[in-house]
């Protein structure tokens, strides 16, 4: 790990970039060159303090996910995302198979949804990102590990894993989530890391594995969903998607009726939302 260098790349591109860029306001007493590190903490999922050592050469080395969370918050190109592993004495990641990397591009619109619940998910249900609305619609999902990371995985596996889902709708996306992984599972770009899933809830599952043998397939989206908030009740909203078509993730955006309960309990999430603290 080359602390200086790192130190003196991480401060060369938070100061290339502007508030503007990441959808934050620039305001009247900004005098830092670029973005703050405190910006760059939040926008990265991580604490200010944590940040702040990495560019005054202290703290642990960062690990391959701080890492791989810094090249989202900094809005790096691939270029640059393998640099900074270098930096820190990683092998760059596969880019065949580079799945916590969001492209710039989808990062931008991403930006600009911060008031309300979004999320960047992989084909596998694996959340990269979220807004600080979506984390307090559905909890923090970046925060799992190993296969809990799918939430097609804890839907089956994880007995806590469809608290916030009503259980009318229990069977729908059972079968849902079952499809969508046999559609990773066709995909070349996503089969092997399919196939570890899927392995693992055949194991684990009889629900999982009496579905798989259906193969049943579910082409469109469901866009009207519930979720069960575990202090505003139940909300009905709208799931609008948009795809990268080269990363193979997805943006997910929530929305809800104007005028109605959701729509007013939506606005609520977006103030705890901004409350939330930064994971260190």
């Amino acid at each position: 790990m080359d602390r200086e260098q790192l130190a003196d790349f991480l401060r060369s591109r938070r100061e290339a970039l502007q508030p503007e860029d990441v959808g934050l306001g620039r305001g009247r007493r900004r005098r830092t060159a670029g973005l703050r590190r405190e910006e760059v903490a939040a926008l990265s999922d991580m604490s200010a303090d944590y940040y702040s050592r990495l560019e005054q050469q202290r703290g642990p080395r960062p690990s391959t996910s701080m890492l791989a969370a810094l090249a989202r918050g900094l809005r790096l190109s691939l270029d640059e995302r393998d640099h900074l592993f270098a930096l820190a004495g990683f092998a760059a990641p596969s880019r065949a198979a580079s799945v916590d990397y969001v492209g710039p591009g989808l990062m931008r619109i991403f930006d600009r949804l911060n008031d309300v619940p979004a999320e960047i998910v992989t084909a596998l249900g694996e959340t990269l990102a979220q807004t600080p609305a979506a984390v307090a619609l559905t909890g923090d999902l970046t925060s799992y590990t190993g296969l809990h990371r799918s939430i097609g995985y804890r839907w089956f596996a994880d007995p806590h894993g469809r608290d916030r889902y009503r259980p009318e709708d229990h069977d729908r996306l059972s079968r849902g989530f079952t499809a969508g992984l046999r559609a990773a599972h066709t995909n070349p770009a996503t089969r092997d890391r399919a196939v570890v899933y899927r392995d693992a809830l055949l194991e684990r599952s009889p629900e999982f594995t009496e579905l798989w043998r259906r193969h049943e397939i579910v082409v469109a989206h469901e866009q009207h969903k519930h979720i069960v908030h575990p202090e505003l009740g139940e909300l009905e909203l709208q799931c609008q998607v948009l795809t990268d078509p080269d990363g193979g993730h997805s943006l997910l955006v929530y929305t809800a009726t104007p005028g109605t309960p959701s729509h007013d309990n939506l606005a609520l999430l977006g103030v705890i939302g901004g409350q939330l603290p930064r994971r260190s």
